[in-house]
C-alpha cells in the first residue's frame, strides 16, 4: 500500500467567459477564457491533511471540485489510490470510487435540502451506495453518525432550519461520513461560522481523522485555522502553487514574498515587535494576468526577469518555491 493516497499532476481548468456569439460578432470581440487552475501538482499522504491557502479567487475551490469530479479537468491527472479518477468517474464502475471520496461544502445553509429531515439527508449516501442491509434500521445508523459529530440521535426527525450554523455543518460532516470514505475534501468548512463554533467543528474533524484514518484536503483562507489542522500547506496565487512545505517549515521560515505577506496579516497577539510587510495591492484580473510571475505587480522583490519569465516550482531549503528572488538568493 502506497503512503500517498492522492496524487495530482499538472492539473488545469479553463472556463470560457465569452459574451454570447451574436454580441461578439457585432462588437468584434474575441472569445475570452479564465485559467482558474493552471498546472497544479501535489500529493497527500494517507491519514494526513494538506491545506490549500490563498486569497479569494486564487483557484482553491476549483481544485476541490476537480478532485471530487464536479468539474472535468482541462488538463492533468488526479490519481486516487493508484486509480485515475477522471477516467473511473466516467463509468458506472466509478461509483465505488466515489463512495471513498466525499466533500464538505462551505455553506451549511445552502448544502442541505431544507425540505428534508436530517434522517433523510444523512441516509441518502447509504441508500445511493447500497450500504443499508435488508431490514436494517435507518434511524439507528443515522443516530450513530449524528453522535459521532456531537449531535443527538433525536435530532434525526428535525429539519435543517431548526439548527444553528455550527450544527448544520456537523450534519454536513455526518452526511459525508455516511459512506465511510477514505478522503474528504473540505472547502472552507468553518468560514461561515463564529470563532467559538469553528473551534468545535475543527476539533470534531481532528478526532474523526484520528479515529477513522481519514485523509483531508482542507481549503481555507484563514492561516490560523490551517495552523491547527494541517500537516502540509500549499499556497496558491492566481491558479498556481507558489509555495509548498510541511506546516512547521512554512510557518517558521516562509520563503515566497506572498506567503510572508499572508503570514504578516495575522494579528500579532504576542507583540513580538517583528517587522511586518502589509499585504499590498489587489489580486490581478484573471482575464488579463500579468506576464512573467503573476505576483510581480505586488512583490517588493520584483525585477525585470520577474516581469518577463514565469518561475518554476523548485525545491529550496525544505520548501518548494516558485520565485526568481528566492532562487537567486535575493529573497
Amino acid at each position: 500500500m502506497s503512503e500517498v493516497l492522492v496524487e495530482v499532476r499538472d492539473l488545469a481548468k479553463t472556463f470560457e467567459v465569452s459574451a454570447p456569439w451574436l454580441n461578439r460578432v457585432i462588437e468584434r470581440k474575441p472569445r475570452q477564457f479564465v485559467h482558474a487552475v493552471d498546472g497544479v501538482s501535489f500529493s497527500i499522504r494517507r491519514g494526513k491533511t494538506l491545506a490549500l491557502v490563498g486569497e479569494s479567487g486564487c483557484g482553491k475551490s476549483t481544485v476541490a471540485r476537480l478532485l471530487v469530479g464536479l468539474y472535468p479537468a482541462t488538463r492533468g491527472v488526479v490519481n486516487f489510490d493508484g486509480q485515475d479518477m477522471g477516467q473511473q468517474l466516467r463509468f458506472k464502475s466509478g461509483a465505488a470510487l466515489r463512495r471513498r471520496v466525499q466533500m464538505i461544502f462551505q455553506d451549511p445553509y445552502a448544502s442541505l435540502n431544507s425540505r428534508w429531515k436530517v434522517q433523510d439527508i444523512v441516509a441518502e449516501p447509504l441508500r445511493e451506495h447500497g450500504l443499508l442491509g435488508e431490514g436494517e434500521d435507518v434511524r439507528a445508523r443515522v443516530g450513530g453518525l449524528l453522535s459521532a459529530v456531537g449531535l443527538s440521535p433525536a435530532d434525526c426527525v428535525k429539519f435543517p432550519h431548526q439548527f444553528s450554523g455550527g450544527q448544520r455543518q456537523r450534519i454536513s460532516i455526518a452526511r459525508a461520513l455516511a459512506s465511510k470514505p477514505d478522503f474528504l475534501v473540505c472547502d472552507e468548512p468553518t468560514s461561515a461560522l463564529d470563532v467559538s463554533v469553528q473551534a468545535q467543528v475543527l476539533n470534531i474533524m481532528k478526532d474523526l481523522q484520528r479515529d477513522h484514518g481519514l485523509t483531508y484536503l482542507f481549503i481555507s483562507h484563514n492561516l490560523a485555522v490551517v495552523r491547527h489542522v494541517a500537516d502540509d500547506v500549499g499556497v496558491m496565487y492566481l491558479g498556481r502553487l507558489v509555495e509548498q512545505a510541511d506546516k512547521r517549515t512554512l510557518f517558521a521560515r516562509p520563503r515566497h514574498p506572498y506567503t510572508r505577506m499572508l503570514l504578516d496579516a495575522i494579528p500579532d497577539i504576542h507583540m513580538t515587535g517583528r517587522a511586518r510587510t502589509p499585504v499590498q495591492g489587489e489580486v490581478p484580473n484573471p482575464l488579463h494576468p500579468p506576464s512573467g510571475c503573476s505576483f510581480n505587480p505586488r512583490c517588493p522583490l520584483a525585477q525585470e526577469r520577474c516581469r518577463r519569465e514565469r518561475p518554476a516550482l523548485l525545491e529550496s531549503e525544505g520548501s518548494w518555491v516558485a520565485c526568481h528572488a528566492v532562487q537567486e538568493g535575493r529573497g
